[in-house]
């Protein structure tokens, strides 16, 4: 159960979303109202919802709006009807990208999205080309000092699929999407609190990028995660400095 996680890398991410707090917002308004229309806006019975709600309240969203979202989601306002597409392709070296996007316009969302690869150097691919690279799963990612005997054992007690262990002392929880949040509750039942909780597309594999290929590539993800209709970016790619 030993092995490299990006820590920094993700820690990193993490501080870029948190400075574009109102894109962060609009994105979730998007999941949370998607979510309500899909599951229903019980968010006890809707393990989807509430982890948007959860995000929201991370993001320090206010309460009401994320009211008004699930009211939209279930039929109570009138608003766009967004609905969920998933783009592929290639970034520098062959780095494979993942795009999720909410759209209430898939013409406007496939030109954009194939303009930003393709001006940094990306090349869209079809559907499937390289999602079998990733993996599905719920992630928990903790800061250097937890005792690692204690947190293994509560995240496999919740039905956890593996506890790694990374070089700076920070350890990773993966699970399976759909037991995401029993392990959640279980390990913050535990006193373990995640830095970075969430359901991600894992890469199987990375593919490391420095110099001038780091750049070129950082390029194409920003301009991906700025795109309006844009949810989440992932990559097998590790940019470092």
């Amino acid at each position: 159960m030993a092995g490299h996680s990006k820590w920094a890398n993700i820690k990193h991410k993490k501080a870029a979303s948190d400075a574009k707090r109102g894109k962060i917002w609009t994105r979730l308004i998007k999941e949370i109202t998607v979510a309500a229309r899909m599951g229903g806006g019980d968010a006890s019975a809707n393990p989807r919802l509430r982890l948007a709600i959860d995000k929201a309240a991370d993001a320090n969203m206010p309460k009401d709006n994320v009211q008004r979202a699930i009211t939209r989601g279930t039929g109570g306002e009138d608003g766009a009807n967004y609905e969920e597409v998933r783009y592929e392709g290639y970034g520098i070296g062959g780095a494979a990208i993942i795009v999720d996007c909410m759209t209430d316009n898939r013409v406007r969302t496939v030109a954009e999205v194939r303009h930003a690869f393709n001006k940094y150097g990306g090349n869209m691919g079809t559907e499937g080309s390289v999602a079998f690279m990733f993996k599905h799963c719920g992630q928990f990612l903790f800061a250097p000092g937890v005792d690692e005997d204690k947190l293994m054992e509560a995240a496999l007690e919740a039905g956890a699929e593996d506890v790694v262990a990374d070089e700076e002392g920070g350890f990773e929880v993966l699970c399976g999407p759909n037991d995401f949040a029993a392990v959640k509750d279980a390990l913050e039942g535990a006193g373990f609190k995640a830095e970075v909780a969430e359901i991600i597309m894992k890469p199987a594999t990375d593919t490391t990028l420095t110099g001038d290929d780091a750049i070129k590539m950082q390029k194409i993800l920003d301009a991906l995660e700025n795109l309006d209709d844009v949810q989440e970016v992932y990559t097998n790619a590790v940019i470092e400095d």
